[in-house]
């Protein structure tokens, strides 16, 4: 009889604490204007019970296992998280020993060291290109489009490349190095439009193999190397999209090289991803699903690490761009989703999803912004002109 009343206080004092997780949980979804179990398309659907808890133990890493787990789910996931982090939900809920473990893993840690940045090769560009085949344009282009006069994803990235090579001012005969090249898109454009020589390095084979292909008979070397083995002079240095595997532990380290390699008057472009604030350590979830070890450099982070090496000619802000591109994305990948379950994990389809359309949400909720910096070695004397 005492075991029976025992597991009936245990049953009663475990439904007071779910009772307890959900409250909070939907006083935190309302400050963003959200409902649990509401009719709205944003509106949050909670198909397991275990998800209220779950968020409150693990916050965002809780937030992405329990929709990839299928607790919960919203008929616009993209709004959904827009509104979430637009309302800054997150900074209601207080830091969890998990993530002071993460901070001192990363203070104490280089994980992007030469050994570290394979974690990421092998976990998401090594993932097969099939798959961003189906995902992306006909260019393969994995960064930010630019959607200014662009009527699709192709024009968008075109638009993009053409925009980068003229802030850089690039003119037949010059020597460029494309760092982090991806499957070649970029070489391709400026070798074929700019009469350029291009040095393209990545980490990925998968990407290399790719990439010779798309530059075969063009002025374009693809080599498998880490940019912390270039030792040779350039005109100009390209990273697009790159900058976010670096590190803040190695940004200096990336700009004393870029700034050895470069000949006087040289120009280093910076197309990346930027935080608002400065921080060592990136969201959990992304961190283990997606970017091991990826890191979202800050304003000050940049200005640091190029303190005395480089001036800051152009600095240029399109992060809403990046908000069309992942929905862009996400709409191919759903198209040919049919073609490539069968060499996925069935668990692979809400993942990437949750990943996709929740980064569209932080770049339409401007927590998340993508840059463009032009750094010149020694300067542009008379002054350096942009163009939009």
């Amino acid at each position: 009889m005492k075991k029976i009343l025992l597991i009936g206080a245990l049953c009663a004092l475990l439904s007071l604490q779910q009772s307890q997780s959900e409250e909070i949980i939907s006083q935190l979804a309302s400050i963003a204007g959200i409902q649990l179990n509401g009719s709205a398309p944003y509106d949050i659907r909670v198909k397991d019970d275990r998800f209220y808890d779950r968020v409150l133990k693990d916050q965002s890493l809780g937030m992405g296992e329990s929709y990839m787990e299928g607790w919960w789910d919203a008929d616009e996931l993209d709004d959904c998280m827009y509104r979430i982090l637009r309302a800054d939900v997150e900074s209601r809920f207080k830091k969890t020993p998990s993530f002071y473990w993460a901070y001192m893993k990363a203070k104490l840690l280089n994980r992007q060291d030469k050994t570290g940045s394979l974690d990421v090769i092998m976990q998401h560009y090594q993932l097969g290109n099939d798959l961003y085949k189906a995902m992306l344009d006909p260019t393969m282009t994995y960064s930010c489009g630019y959607w200014k006069n662009a009527k699709n994803l192709e024009e968008a990235q075109i638009a993009k490349y053409d925009l980068i090579a003229r802030k850089l001012g690039l003119k037949s005969g010059m020597r460029v190095l494309d760092i982090g090249c991806g499957w070649g898109g970029f070489s391709k454009y400026v070798a074929t439009n700019y009469g350029v020589q291009v040095v393209a390095i990545t980490l990925s084979e998968n990407q290399a193999t790719l990439a010779r292909q798309v530059c075969s008979g063009l002025n374009v070397e693809v080599r498998v190397q880490d940019y912390r083995d270039i030792d040779e002079k350039f005109d100009r240095i390209v990273e697009i999209g790159m900058f976010e595997h670096v590190g803040v532990k190695n940004y200096r380290e990336f700009m004393e090289i870029c700034h050895r390699s470069l000949k006087e008057g040289g120009m280093l472009m910076l197309h990346t991803i930027g935080s608002n604030t400065s921080s060592v350590v990136g969201d959990r979830w992304i961190d283990k699903y997606i970017f091991p070890g990826g890191q979202l450099p800050s304003i000050a982070q940049i200005g640091k690490c190029t303190e005395g090496l480089f001036v800051m000619e152009d600095w240029h802000n399109f992060g809403c761009d990046y908000d069309k591109t992942l929905m862009a994305w996400f709409k191919n990948f759903d198209a040919h989703w049919g073609e490539l379950k069968d060499r996925y994990p069935p668990e692979f389809y809400r993942m990437w999803k949750y990943y996709l359309l929740s980064c569209a949400g932080t770049f339409r909720a401007r927590t998340t912004q993508l840059w463009q910096v032009v750094l010149v070695k020694d300067g542009v004397l008379g002054g350096y002109q942009t163009v939009r």
